[in-house]
């Protein structure tokens, strides 16, 4: 028996458990509620016959008592319904149901009833005790019928009134017939002094025989109950009425035991009482369990109403028709309202406008007949706002008890949740459809540098050729659109390479009004406003004046080529709140930039695809559908934010948020003003790409250059192994084989110290660009590149030849001069997850004069300050596993007296006191400032 509430119960329990109640309104007895199995547990229990009725179709269980009662009848007669159990009384218990399940109690008393117990009708006499079973709620789900056969009794009772005349003539024979009898039989004379007792009296309160008589029965009678009996004893026996009482005989075994005792007067011909003829039933069993009922019914009211006051949920009683009748304290403590503000109003006063309907419905189906309802609302809080509640209700004949559950730190948990699961999905989308836009790029912009070389090749061919002249211009520009695509793929997927510098960004923007003007027509009415104490920010000047054309570009499409367009320069401040609704962003001070437009404005639909590559609500051939992409992709890889605020017919406000900057502006640099030209130093070209390498030769020897040509890293070293001097490396990013350009740059340096290096590619993959910036020194010529780009970005690296030799040769000489650079010197823990950027910092801090413990993540780091005394942690913020922040913190626990410089791309959210910040990329001037600070 796998049921603890059925151990001990007899033989009834076996068979209750083994019984298949999925078939029956009580449903599987593995789901059966605690009020169920509490019940049974106690009918099971009791030896006087229960039987308990359940629901409306009044499903029966009994214990063993019952079933001897039952007779033929059982057990089929267990887990049926009370209606097709007992068909003969089936009125009768359709009376019992209905007054028990609306609460109410019913008592008879040799209730006289036909039963079919045995196949055939038998008349039979009951004592029915019936009272409602409550579930936890205090609903009434049950019916509970104690009932005590008295057939015999009443029939000795019957017998006795019929032979009452022959009784008169022949006290023997009555006595003959009393002393058969089951029942406790007493008689007494018509002054009701007791003068007789049959044998089961004697058997009962084991005295002997014969001996008992009025003083002696006066002992058996308990103490506490003889002054109330007598009495009504002999106010019968004047009235000549019947006369019924309870009290307690003292049985055999010592024990005071409950009876009823009711006596019948014996009348003469002329309706004289002649005597009395009196039975004791024994009635402990039936108290016990009735106390025992009551005591549970007390103990579940007493938690109900510990329940009412002290529960951490909300309660309430309703009429049906809505009005609130009762709220417990937690309605209060929730949601602000005092009982008299609330009891006598509408409940629906209270519910969100958005949920009246549903909840009225509910009601509906309350009244209607419904048993229990679960259901979710937002409930009004007093002062303003809402409380999510689930309820569970249910009704009983006028009103509706409902309990209400707050959810709404769950349902905004959940929200999070969604909003991070979403945020992440499309962080994932954008990743990957980075990595595709990036390779795409890669291989279309030397499909492009191998066309724009052979187009700038033969213009000298066709010189004077003025047909010839226009085609090749337009080929070139059909060159130039295709690397603008080229560059918004790569801007959406957060992988074009940035050149930020510290910049008051209005400046550009008001250096951009006549362009637009142009650009956009007359019938643009353009209006920039730039607020006073702007900050600076850190950021590529270039791609912010792209991202803004694109948006006056959209806002001008949107107004169908008139309206009027805003630009708004100024200070933002993004808070916690805001930040939570937009898990990529963190909260803190930005610079924005708005676009406004009195357009046609878009709907929710196409607002959430706004950002979409490729999405666009133009007509075919107006527009790639890239534009609003490209500016998603470049606010987020500079650290900022974009939102759209728009609607149908009131036009478009596009708001670009970029972060803050501490430092101070950079100085703005020059315009090229220099004539193109070639020069006569030694170029090493090496490129993969076989059309790409033989333009770009071709267009150096043309400049009049000495070209070497590789066609990867590891032909490049070769030829530089050699000994031949060469002046300027010109090499691509991305090439096969297992030696990288980077290592290809450095190697290269190693062995001829003052040649200069350039990179190129249409696609970085992050080798020189990391945090989507170019490192520290690092040259790069984006493809595809025009013959004019070339000749300029090659004589300005070689410019700057002199420069990194000087620079290389001081850091040697200081390296070479220990008495120089000691004074300076300090032990240094390095700490950068990139092993290329690791290795050069650390090389570089060492010409510098410094003691490097290098580290590629936090854990190695702290192994190495148990190690080593150090005076400075230089660590990037983001490493692999803890947060450079977190490092920072415990490293300073550790060695109080130690310097933090934080080196990263991003700036630190809670920074440590007295530490510094360095951003990436750094010059090294940048670096020697950030060590010599104390």
């Amino acid at each position: 028996m796998n049921y603890p509430f059925l151990q001990g119960g007899g033989q009834l329990a076996h068979i209750i458990a083994a019984y298949d109640w999925s078939k029956t309104a009580l449903g599987p007895i593995s789901g059966w509620p605690q009020s169920l199995q509490t019940t049974v547990a106690l009918v099971l229990r009791s030896p006087v016959p229960i039987v308990t009725l359940w629901d409306e179709p009044g499903v029966m269980i009994y214990n063993d008592a019952y079933s001897v009662f039952a007779g033929g009848r059982h057990p089929t007669l267990l887990g049926s319904n009370v209606r097709e159990g007992w068909p003969e009384v089936a009125d009768f218990n359709d009376n019992v149901l209905k007054v028990g399940l609306a609460g109410g109690t019913l008592a008879y008393v040799d209730q006289e009833l036909t039963l079919h117990r045995t196949g055939k009708p038998e008349q039979v006499w009951m004592n029915l005790d019936y009272s409602p079973i409550l579930n936890e709620e205090g609903t009434p789900v049950g019916v509970m019928a104690i009932v005590i056969e008295t057939s015999g009794k009443v029939k000795a009772e019957l017998a006795l009134r019929d032979e009452s005349d022959r009784l008169r003539a022949s006290e023997n024979t009555f006595r003959t017939l009393a002393q058969a009898m089951p029942s406790q039989v007493w008689t007494s004379g018509a002054d009701g002094i007791v003068d007789w007792f049959n044998e089961q009296v004697y058997r009962y309160t084991g005295t002997p025989a014969g001996e008992l008589d009025r003083d002696r029965w006066r002992e058996l009678v308990h103490e506490g109950d003889r002054e109330a009996s007598s009495p009504l004893w002999f106010a019968a026996v004047a009235a000549g009425q019947t006369y019924e009482t309870e009290f307690r005989i003292r049985r055999a075994d010592g024990a005071w035991r409950w009876h009823l005792v009711r006596a019948l007067p014996i009348f003469d011909e002329h309706g004289v009482v002649q005597r009395w003829v009196g039975t004791n039933t024994d009635i402990q069993d039936q108290k016990s369990t009735t106390a025992m009922l009551q005591q549970q019914v007390n103990a579940r009211t007493a938690e109900r109403d510990r329940m009412w006051q002290y529960s951490t949920d909300v309660m309430l009683v309703a009429e049906l028709e809505g009005w609130i009748t009762a709220i417990n304290p937690a309605f209060t403590r929730l949601l602000g309202w005092e009982t008299s503000e609330v009891v006598g109003t509408s409940l629906y006063t209270l519910i969100h406008p958005d949920d009246l309907e549903a909840s009225q419905l509910e009601m509906a189906a309350l009244a209607g007949g419904a048993t229990t309802f679960k259901f979710e609302n937002r409930t009004r809080r007093k002062g303003g706002g809402y409380a999510i509640l689930s309820w569970t209700a249910a009704p009983d004949s006028r009103y509706v008890h409902a309990v209400g559950r707050d959810i709404t730190a769950e349902r905004a948990a959940a929200e999070e949740m969604r909003r991070t699961a979403a945020a992440l999905q499309q962080s994932q989308k954008m990743e990957a459809i980075g990595k595709l836009t990036g390779g795409v790029a890669h291989d279309f912009n030397n499909l492009l540098q191998v066309i724009s070389g052979n187009l700038q090749l033969l213009a000298g061919d066709i010189s004077g050729n003025a047909r010839a002249e226009r085609r090749l211009d337009n080929a070139l520009a059909g060159v130039t659109r295709g690397a603008k695509l080229a560059s918004y793929l790569l801007a959406f997927g957060r992988r074009q390479a940035l050149d930020p510098r510290v910049v008051k960004i209005g400046r550009f923007i008001t250096g951009m009004e006549d362009m637009l003007r142009r650009s956009l027509g007359e019938e643009i009415e353009v209006e920039t406003v730039i607020s006073g104490g702007l900050w600076n920010t850190l950021v590529d000047t270039a791609q912010v004046e792209n991202a803004v054309l694109n948006l006056c570009i959209n806002a001008r499409d949107a107004m169908n080529g008139a309206g009027q367009l805003t630009i708004e320069v100024g200070n933002a401040y993004l808070d916690d709140a805001y930040a939570s609704a937009h898990p990529e962003l963190q909260a803190g001070q930005y610079v924005m930039i708005a676009v406004s437009d009195t357009g046609s404005g878009m709907t929710p639909e196409v607002m959430a695809q706004a950002f979409d590559p490729f999405f666009s609500t133009k007509p075919e051939g107006k527009g790639s559908g890239l534009g609003l992409s490209m500016v998603y992709g470049f606010a987020r890889q500079s650290g900022g934010h974009v939102k759209i605020y728009s609607e149908p017919g009131n036009g478009t406000c596009v708001k670009l948020y970029l972060p803050r900057s501490t430092d101070v502006e950079d100085a703005l640099p020059q315009p090229e003003a220099r004539a193109v030209v070639g020069g006569k130093e030694t170029i090493l070209v090496a490129e993969d790409d076989e059309g790409v390498r033989a333009t770009v030769v071709e267009l150096l020897s043309e400049l009049g250059y000495q070209v070497l040509k590789a066609n990867d890293a590891a032909s490049a070293l070769s030829i530089i192994d050699s000994g031949m001097q060469i002046d300027l490396l010109f090499t691509d990013v991305v090439m096969p084989g297992p030696l990288r350009s980077p290592d290809l740059a450095r190697k290269a340096r190693e062995r001829q110290p003052g040649m200069a290096v350039l990179f190129t590619s249409g696609y970085t993959e992050n080798a020189i660009v990391h945090g989507g910036r170019l490192d520290a020194g690092v040259d790069l010529l984006g493809k595809p590149y025009t013959r004019e780009a070339l000749a300029r970005k090659v004589r300005h690296v070689l410019g700057n030849r002199q420069q990194h030799v000087q620079t290389a040769s001081d850091a040697q000489a200081m390296q070479a001069g220990p008495a120089a650079a000691q004074p300076g010197s300090a032990r240094i823990l390095l700490v950068e997850d990139e092993p290329e950027l690791c290795e050069t910092t650390a090389e570089l801090l060492e010409l510098l004069g410094h003691t490097v413990f290098p580290a590629g993540d936090a854990a190695t780091a702290l192994a190495l300050l148990q190690q080593h005394a150090v005076d400075i942690m230089l660590t990037d913020i983001s490493l692999p596993d803890m947060s450079g922040e977190v490092l920072a913190a415990q490293a300073r626990a550790a060695q109080p007296a130690l310097r933090i410089i934080y080196a990263s791309g991003q700036h630190p959210s809670a920074p440590l006191e007295r530490a510094q910040f360095l951003l990436k990329p750094y010059s090294l001037d940048k670096l020697i400032s950030a060590l010599a600070q104390t």
